[in-house]
């Protein structure tokens, strides 16, 4: 029986005009593994940062401080590309389901080229369930992150 080894992932379904929002992230000297790229848990650190950094920029609230907070029950990333320290990137944001308690968001990694292209080199979504800050129960998405997130669903 002969092994066959694909060309890789193909990256043509993952483009950048699908992502209302590019968040840009720096990648960093620690971010390589002893593989010289970046580990794959750090592509979840990029998602986490551009999520939470543009809902702050987006609603002006230090969300740490709202009654309820998104926590991630969900997580997923399809590696497309090797990154490597040093890269631009871009990290695209999308929201493929808004619920009363949580939201679904569709992510991407884009490596940003000399001639301003991006690059596909991960997509991937998190899950945030909205919990009481205290209690840790479900409770509705607070109404200025409901108010940024609608801004961001796709049709």
């Amino acid at each position: 029986m002969v092994s066959r080894v694909s060309a890789g992932p193909d990256t043509s379904e993952v483009v950048a005009n699908d992502y209302p929002v590019h968040w840009p992230v720096q990648t960093r000297w620690a971010d390589n593994d002893h593989y010289g790229h970046v580990n794959n848990v750090t592509y979840y650190s990029y998602f986490d940062t551009a999520v939470n950094a543009w809902l702050m920029a987006s609603t002006g609230t230090d969300i740490r401080e709202l009654p309820a907070i998104g926590i991630v029950a969900e997580t997923s990333c399809r590696y497309l590309s090797e990154l490597s320290f040093p890269e631009r990137l871009q990290v695209g944001l999308s929201v493929e389901r808004l619920g009363s308690r949580s939201i679904v968001y569709s992510l991407a990694i884009f490596r940003e080229t000399d001639s301003g292209a991006l690059e596909p080199a991960a997509a991937g979504r998190f899950v945030h369930v909205y919990v009481d800050r205290d209690t840790r129960r479900p409770v509705d998405i607070p109404p200025a992150i409901r108010a940024a997130a609608e801004k961001l669903v796709r049709p």
